[in-house]
């Protein structure tokens, strides 16, 4: 007994040595300091090029705000941008996610073929969103698109890419293929980890089905609506690859991410100019992210 009590008294009093300090410190600090290398360091380079109007070569002069007053003012492709992001997230958030959500919850109940459905729903997931653009192309190009195929009118085929009127919403079902794997496979596994005797409870106080999702099992997938919601706002305003793919993000498919290209590595290099789209891009993404966790955090606390 007082063995026992020794031992648990020296795993107290137990220090680190230098030794351990330095594997900490090199297992937190390479992380730490490529994070800062290659995310925050080059974000703050942004928020301060947006000041400025530099070429990549020359000398970098301060334009104070000037590039904000001509982007909002004189960019005629600036908010037919942040109109399309808008709707990409609108898309994303309010159709493709909850359509993931209620795969998830069809397939975890325990529908034939559950492992069929799954992998073929995750499959496109493992795609690149630009190797999506590029099947976006071969079903729905007119020069042998296999849709316009089906429907049967070689003559007149409809220009799904390229009429600016529904280009945008065909590209952002292709997009949505992709993100309802991702979002089914992350609500499965939360499903799986709630407590099946919550709905049983549920169940017992009369609840019907309906009720005990959104009463009872919804709730507690509160940590997993945390990781979507941020995962959906990501997903939905820095899409690039897909439209690029298609026609370089070009005749309805603007969006900012393509401007911020277009501007910096574009045939005129306008760095302090596209670090400024950069700059909205990032104020709006943490607007929606810090507003999400905002309100997700307030309800765990309320509940």
């Amino acid at each position: 007994m007082r063995l026992t009590h020794a031992r648990r008294a020296t795993r107290r009093s137990r220090r680190f040595t230098r030794r351990d300090l330095a594997v900490l410190g090199v297992l937190l600090g390479i992380p730490v300091l490529l994070d800062i290398g290659i995310v925050w360091g080059p974000t703050v380079a942004s928020v301060g090029l947006s000041f400025t109007a530099w070429d990549g070569i020359g000398t970098i002069h301060g334009v104070g705000g000037q590039n904000y007053d001509n982007l909002v003012h004189n960019y005629p492709s600036f908010w037919p941008a942040v109109r399309h992001n808008l709707l990409w997230l609108a898309f994303l958030g309010l159709i493709a996610t909850p359509f993931g959500l209620l795969l998830a919850v069809l397939i975890d109940r325990g529908v034939r073929f559950s492992r069929f459905y799954q992998s073929v729903i995750y499959m496109p997931v493992v795609l690149s969103l630009a190797v999506v653009g590029f099947i976006a192309q071969l079903i729905l190009g007119t020069d042998q698109g296999v849709l316009n195929t089906i429907l049967g009118n070689p003559e007149h085929p409809i220009d799904w890419l390229g009429d600016a009127h529904i280009n945008l919403w065909m590209i952002m079902l292709a997009a949505g293929w992709r993100h309802v794997g991702y979002v089914m496979i992350l609500y499965l596994a939360g499903l799986k980890a709630v407590d099946p005797a919550l709905a049983e409870a549920a169940a017992i106080d009369g609840a019907s089905t309906r009720q005990t999702f959104f009463h009872v099992t919804f709730p507690a997938l509160r940590p997993v609506n945390v990781i979507v919601g941020v995962i959906t706002v990501i997903e939905a305003l820095r899409a690039f690859d897909i439209v690029y793919a298609v026609n370089k993000g070009r005749n309805g498919l603007e969006l900012l991410s393509v401007l911020i290209t277009d501007n910096i590595i574009g045939e005129a290099s306008r760095i302090g100019f596209g670090s400024a789209i950069a700059v909205v891009l990032l104020a709006v993404s943490l607007g929606f992210v810090v507003t999400f966790l905002v309100q997700e955090l307030r309800g765990a606390k309320e509940g």
